[in-house]
């Protein structure tokens, strides 16, 4: 076979696999999620390695399955914020602030805590209290998205915290890469990272709030097949790259952005419809189903296999508390606080991204990495189903993008 028609197949594959697993995942009480980030595990080289079959020989194959899936996240993420009134945020922004703080140094602390228990190095540890920090909240974003509470005020809290962690995660990591990177930067370095962040948020946000929603509705006016539909594409693939290349933040963050600027377009409702069948026919059950091809849990098996349990714990442990505690601060029941807390567990793609820089500059080794894909692995597992019981069974419509079994 051609390497396209690999390809055609392995998608055929793992769209179908997706939306059976979140079906039998939804008939069940579940949300849909978990379901297709199991089915993903049993593709992936856990189970049956699905992607290294015999008549699966394109090597770029796994590659562009991992990028549409960003392309999936990407738009997930910009659902979320467009679903979402930047009023509400701002309302939110106290308990977010503390929430994503907290949630940043419990787990900084306890992982550090960690490296040290196994007789890690000092900068070592430390790096691995920065990987236990981060947080992804897409997963959760989806499942409130299946419950009908992303508007709640436990969901808008989360996605604002999950911007708070963003920020402070990248800005730890540049900071520790300055301090014992080989070429040192210094306070220079660091300064120019903060710099960054700082422009990329003040000129994509004045750029969204006063431009952008007027721009969509000259698309929407123009005599060009589903023309508002690919201006928001473009938007949030801009709003991504710029994010990560000019911004020093993750691509996610600049899509969630772009999703609270056409919150305000006056054709929001043609572009949340448009983006969501594109988004959730294609491209998101490539993300959930991706997480599975990309991790292998019988590298857990051996030396690794202790540390990665107390990671687990402690990752679990450090955002339920941290995070919760940010919460139950700003006048959260103490039910919301451990929502909030349960909503920041997941790890996801940000977590194998701080620790593929780990690898990369040496910090942490081949077993260090494998804990931590184990980690990502259990919290993302645990995320759905646990905001599933700290939830309502029947919540409420709120207006946004409920997916339910089509997403699955």
């Amino acid at each position: 076979m051609t390497s396209f028609l690999q390809l055609a197949l392995a998608l055929a594959v793992v769209i179908t696999a997706a939306k059976f697993g979140g079906y039998l995942s939804y008939r069940i009480g579940q949300p849909a999620v978990l379901g297709e980030l199991i089915a993903g595990i049993l593709l992936g080289p856990s189970v049956l390695n699905f992607l290294h079959l015999p008549f699966f020989t394109s090597e770029i194959l796994p590659e562009t399955i991992h990028e549409l899936a960003e392309i999936g996240v990407l738009l997930l993420m910009f659902l979320a914020g467009i679903d979402l009134h930047i009023a509400d945020l701002a309302r939110a922004g106290r308990v977010s602030a503390l929430a994503g703080v907290l949630g940043v140094i419990l787990p900084l602390t306890l992982g550090a805590g960690v490296g040290l228990l196994f007789n890690a190095s000092l900068e070592t540890s430390i790096f691995i209290g920065l990987i236990l920090s981060a947080t992804s909240v897409s997963i959760s974003a989806q499942t409130l998205m299946e419950l009908n509470v992303l508007r709640s005020r436990v969901g808008i809290s989360l996605l604002g915290a999950a911007v708070f962690d963003d920020i402070l995660v990248i800005l730890g990591l540049s900071i520790f890469l300055a301090l014992t990177g080989p070429v040192s930067g210094g306070l220079q370095s660091i300064l120019w990272i903060v710099l960054q962040m700082a422009l990329y948020l003040g000129i994509a946000g004045a750029v969204g709030y006063i431009i952008l929603p007027r721009l969509s509705f000259r698309a929407a006016n123009l005599p060009v097949s589903q023309g508002v539909i690919t201006f928001t594409l473009v938007v949030i693939l801009l709003y991504g790259w710029a994010a990560e290349t000019l911004g020093s933040m993750a691509a996610i963050t600049g899509s969630f952005l772009a999703g609270l600027a056409l919150s305000r377009s006056r054709v929001k409702e043609r572009i949340s419809s448009g983006i969501a069948t594109m988004a959730y026919s294609f491209f998101v059950p490539i993300f959930f189903i991706n997480v599975g091809l990309s991790a292998n849990a019988r590298d857990l098996v051996g030396p690794s296999i202790w540390l990665f349990i107390v990671m687990t714990l402690v990752a679990v442990v450090g955002k339920v508390a941290g995070a919760g505690a940010g919460g139950l601060w700003s006048g959260f029941s103490r039910r919301e606080a451990l929502q909030l807390g349960v909503g920041m567990m997941s790890r996801g793609e940000v977590g194998l991204i701080v620790a593929s820089v780990g690898i990369t500059q040496g910090l942490i080794n081949q077993e260090v990495f494998a804990a931590v894909v184990g980690v990502v692995i259990i919290t993302t597992l645990l995320t759905p189903p646990f905001l599933r019981l700290l939830f309502p069974k029947a919540a409420p419509p709120q207006g946004q993008i409920s997916e339910s079994v089509e997403t699955a």
